[in-house]
């Protein structure tokens, strides 16, 4: 599969990108070295986007893809192209609050920039929107950050199609990330269509459905030990149970076809628009290897079928997000 075009500039990349929260403890320890070595691999494979955030491990996520690029040399900036989000900060209760001003934005690309030990990244996120604050004053405030040099382009995480035409209406906005895959489908009641109706590309996080999607689906027993999925509601019995036994079928599928479940998890993401790039994240090679090799399947229409068959859209049990975990995403259906 050729390279795709990334934001209204177009920036080339390998279908496939990497979600850098894996370099947090968020699924289970990650270590330095074993970060390292993601990236070596990532750059054998071709992969040459890294999503990142501020949020992410306190900036561990960031300082982990820094230290890999001081080790590079002069090439280091343009090894990768780099997102990175901001807007998700704490008051002073500990509380987690949402901040859009210009003053935060500004100084969190700088701090990030540091982190990573770069002059430019691809893209900055507004990571969550302050409902409080108009999407076009924040529009303009990402506008005069790209026209600093600071970053190439810009986007909003989780954000409706509505709120995306406004934002657009200001400035360009060169993606929008969301939860997309076969077990998460949302996106395809709006914002699939209006993001490639203006060029803005979709990033699609967790496109296998928190390892769901997996040969390997995660067990009870280890969710129970991860704050995040400790309290969501699909791995939650007797949603996980059931989430199992209803992805037993893609398992065979992919089987059949000879190819890995995360694989085919990821072609059939890829093969629902040209304008949409996953991110999935790993902290194995094995799997990071699986996850670029669905890049490389083509589906027919018998194929795409017989995935649909398997699992249709609503087959998952429970919300992707419990009440609180809901807080910052917009819903628009």
């Amino acid at each position: 599969m050729q390279n795709r075009k990334f934001g209204q500039l177009g920036t080339p990349v390998f279908p496939v990108g990497y979600g850098a929260m894996s370099f947090t403890d968020f699924y289970g320890p990650a270590t330095e070295e074993g970060s390292q070595a993601i990236l070596t691999r990532c750059l054998d494979l071709g992969i040459d986007h890294l999503d990142t955030s501020n949020a992410y491990g306190l900036g561990k996520s960031e300082n982990r893809i820094g230290a890999f690029l001081s080790k590079q040399g002069a090439q280091a900036q343009d090894m990768f192209k780099i997102a990175t989000k901001a807007g998700i900060t704490r008051d002073p209760d500990g509380n987690r609050v949402f901040n859009n001003s210009p003053e935060h934005l500004s100084e969190s690309l700088d701090k990030s920039l540091e982190r990573l030990g770069v002059d430019q990244v691809e893209l900055f996120y507004v990571h969550r929107r302050d409902p409080d604050r108009p999407i076009e004053e924040v529009a303009e405030t990402l506008a005069g950050l790209v026209k600093s040099g600071k970053t190439r382009q810009v986007g909003f995480s989780e954000i409706a199609p509505t709120q995306l035409a406004l934002a657009q209406a200001v400035t360009p906005i060169g993606a929008v990330q969301s939860e997309y895959s076969l077990s998460t489908r949302s996106p395809e009641m709006g914002l699939i269509q209006k993001t490639a109706e203006i060029g803005t590309t979709l990033v699609a996080f967790s496109p296998v459905g928190r390892a769901l999607l997996t040969d390997t689906p995660i067990s009870y027993e280890t969710c129970q030990t991860l704050d995040f999925m400790k309290v969501n509601p699909r791995f939650l019995e007797p949603n996980h149970g059931r989430n199992l036994a209803a992805t037993d079928g893609f398992r065979t599928l992919a089987a059949d076809m000879g190819v890995r479940t995360s694989s085919l998890a990821i072609a059939w993401l890829l093969h629902q628009g040209d304008h949409i790039v996953p991110i999935p994240g790993t902290r194995s090679i094995a799997h990071l290897e699986e996850l670029a090799a669905g890049a490389h399947i083509v589906l027919s229409d018998s194929d795409l079928a017989a995935i649909d068959a398997c699992l249709p859209i609503g087959w998952c049990h429970g919300d992707r997000y419990s009440t609180g975990q809901w807080g910052g995403p917009e819903k628009y259906c």
